[in-house]
């Protein structure tokens, strides 16, 4: 194998690895709750779209309201993703994996501490930024539910 081949290699599997990196960290920052400015940085793109079960939405500002919005009506949660297929071309890159999600409902709803079980397709689109990979475009799919959603505040309403 030359050199540029092994370079090309070995660059292509970093990539790979960063990005796994960022979306097992990214469904771990879910279950830990903060939810600010940095944190938002550290996962998407200025100009970020995101479909997510509770409404679509456009630029890292309002990605980051509405998963704190969303987050706020669970007391706890356990976010896992697998089976993540990654393709990079470049300095961007599409991934597809499977997602888990268990809620506990917040207290003082109806409902409280019930659990809410969804599952579903996550499609991401990445792109190589200065300070390493970010989500350009995010779309989370439900395939199915079990137990009752919460219920959500007009803000939050797609």
């Amino acid at each position: 194998m030359d050199m540029n081949a092994m370079h090309q290699q070995l660059q292509h599997l970093t990539d790979r690895a960063e990005i796994t990196a960022l979306l097992d960290r990214y469904l771990r920052s879910l279950d830990e709750g903060t939810f600010d400015e940095e944190w938002a940085r550290a996962f998407f793109t200025e100009d970020v779209t995101a479909e997510m079960p509770i409404g679509t939405v456009r630029g890292r500002d309002a990605v980051l309201a509405r998963i704190r919005g969303g987050m706020a009506l669970f007391d706890r949660t356990v976010h896992l993703g697998t089976n993540a297929v990654i393709e990079i071309d470049g300095d961007r890159a599409t991934a597809r994996g499977a997602q888990l999600s268990t809620h506990v409902l917040a207290g003082g709803a109806p409902g409280a501490g019930e659990l809410f079980v969804s599952a579903g397709h996550a499609d991401t689109e990445l792109v190589r930024a200065p300070d390493g990979w970010r989500i350009a475009a995010s779309a989370l799919r439900i395939v199915w539910t079990r137990g009752t959603p919460p219920r959500l505040p007009a803000d939050l309403a797609a």
